[in-house]
């Protein structure tokens, strides 16, 4: 019989807050860009009503935007004796558990934003190439130290297979 996964009462460490302006620069340019497309059939018909497409655009990125903050405060991580517990998602939860032994890659990236901000983005992979999660917003010091010990764990662990 198997255990069901206990979520209740977990102490989630959360990533930098600073996090919430990687994000928000990202999906910043993501709505210029949607905005500048929505607005071509505009400009080249000259048809007055269609700047209603780009306006509902506008305010459908404006309120994703809005909800950056509240989605990067539900992003969360738990080291536990036997996997890694990874948390993310506001109306879409996600939960991924993440045994040790399992996992092949551990990598950092930095963005050029996160770089500014002292941030990186810690990924690891596992046996199963679909099940590759990401940890985003650690600060440089902290994803530096998470990798080595999900490493050191991650090789000890397959060592005892």
């Amino acid at each position: 019989m198997t255990r069901r996964l206990e979520l209740a009462g977990i102490d989630w460490r959360r990533v930098s807050p600073k996090y919430v302006i990687v994000d928000i620069a990202g999906w910043v340019v993501l709505t210029i860009g949607m905005v500048v497309a929505a607005s071509v059939p505009v400009l080249v018909s000259g048809f007055t009503p269609l700047w209603l497409i780009p306006a509902i655009v506008l305010v459908i990125m404006l309120i994703i935007v809005a909800f950056i903050p509240r989605r990067v405060r539900a992003i969360g991580y738990q080291l536990r004796d036997d996997d890694l517990l990874f948390r993310r998602g506001l109306l879409f939860q996600r939960f991924v558990s993440v045994p040790y032994g399992r996992m092949q890659l551990v990598d950092i990236t930095r963005g050029p934003v996160s770089r500014i901000l002292g941030l990186s983005d810690l990924h690891f992979v596992t046996a199963a190439a679909s099940s590759g999660v990401m940890i985003p917003g650690l600060l440089v010091a902290d994803a530096e130290e998470l990798r080595d010990r999900l490493v050191e764990l991650a090789e000890t662990r397959r060592a005892g297979l």
